[in-house]
């Protein structure tokens, strides 16, 4: 999925969920839910936090453990580089999660919604290029009376040295005693255009163009080198392309990736 549709899609999402407003911000209050808030999530890997703020669609706190986690210092950090990082061929399954999420929080009582919290994982780019396997924890810490979502603490933990397969996943968890919905059916509203080409055709496809020899993307892929061979033979096949550097170009031209 294209860079600038996946924002635009993100965006019409997250608005849907809050009236847009120049409310006061109760910046004391919510210091103090944040660190509550923290309490709940367990962490099995290097974790970092952020609070989201559905009026201004930025974040209004970065923790410094952006650093540890996706080497970006927390200035440097911002809801476009994340939407930016975010694996092309986890757009849709992102954009999925985000509008699933939204309809399950809009159907509980504003109480309700503070005692969920929303799991599902994906892969995004580090500063230096290389792709880690994120789960991102998503929990309301300030609506209003009506249900209309103000800002949500958002936790990004590395789990690549747990999950090494590409099943995706999204639940929602309850706590203080509510119903847990874990492996969501999430509905698949965001298609990819270009079903020629299958899910790992496409990851490899991704990692050639970005300068990866057959080895590199076995590794980065946790599938043997001839596996890739075999893929890269396909690609050239579907595509009707007689080298490398042709089928990256037109990938490119043709929005493949």
């Amino acid at each position: 999925m294209k860079l600038e549709l996946f924002n635009n899609e993100a965006a019409k999402i997250w608005k849907s969920v809050t009236e847009q407003g120049d409310n006061p911000t109760e910046l004391l209050q919510l210091e103090l839910d944040l660190y509550k808030k923290l309490l709940i999530f367990f962490q099995v890997g290097e974790s970092c936090y952020m609070v989201f703020s559905f009026q201004r669609l930025q974040f209004d706190f970065v923790s410094d453990e952006i650093k540890e986690v996706l080497g970006y210092t927390r200035e440097e950090f911002s809801v476009e580089m994340i939407m930016q990082c975010i694996h092309p061929n986890d757009r849709a399954w992102f954009l999925n999660c985000q509008d699933a999420a939204a309809s399950f929080l809009m159907g509980l009582t504003p109480k309700k919604q503070m005692k969920y919290k929303m799991r599902f994982d994906y892969r995004i780019k580090k500063k230096d290029g290389e792709y880690i396997r994120v789960m991102q924890q998503v929990v309301v810490i300030q609506n209003d009376d009506e249900g209309k979502i103000l800002r949500t603490l958002v936790v990004l933990t590395d789990i690549s040295h747990l999950k090494k397969n590409d099943q995706v996943v999204m639940s929602y968890i309850g706590m203080d005693g509510e119903q847990s919905y874990l492996n969501v059916n999430v509905q698949n509203m965001f298609l990819e255009k270009n079903s020629l080409l299958s899910r790992r055709e496409k990851e490899v496809l991704y990692l050639l163009a970005e300068g990866l020899l057959s080895k590199q993307i076995a590794e980065s892929l946790y599938i043997s080198k001839h596996t890739v061979d075999s893929h890269r033979k396909n690609l050239l096949r579907k595509t009707g392309s007689e080298s490398t550097a042709a089928l990256v170009k037109k990938a490119i031209t043709d929005g493949l990736i």
